[in-house]
């Protein structure tokens, strides 16, 4: 799965349509924080698939496939603990490298 540079995590949110703005405001981004400012290509990822829209707030929220990126807020560090969750009308997963929800196997 993708994270941030310093290891945290990112998800992408069913509710969300792909190429689209977000769905994801008030608590539900209280619980998952958008991830806004820039984003960087880290190792193993395809740059071409980084991106961003602007939220209701003019605030660009990071993309990586299309799809809106998020932080979960009950992760305290680099281990995941918001994967396969449903809230907000939809499910959270962990994006792989390839722009694509997690499932377990």
């Amino acid at each position: 799965y993708i994270a941030r540079a310093d290891g945290r995590p990112l998800y992408l949110f069913t509710g969300d349509q792909q190429g689209e703005a977000s769905a994801c405001y008030d608590e539900c981004a209280d619980a998952w924080p958008p991830v806004t400012g820039d984003v960087a290509a880290q190792a193993g990822l395809d740059a071409s698939l980084i991106g961003t829209i602007t939220r209701d707030d003019g605030s660009l929220q990071a993309t990586y496939n299309g799809w809106p990126l998020y932080e979960f807020a009950r992760d305290t560090g680099t281990e995941p603990t918001g994967q396969d969750i449903e809230s907000f009308g939809g499910e959270w997963y962990l994006i792989n490298a390839d722009g694509e929800e997690v499932h377990a196997e």
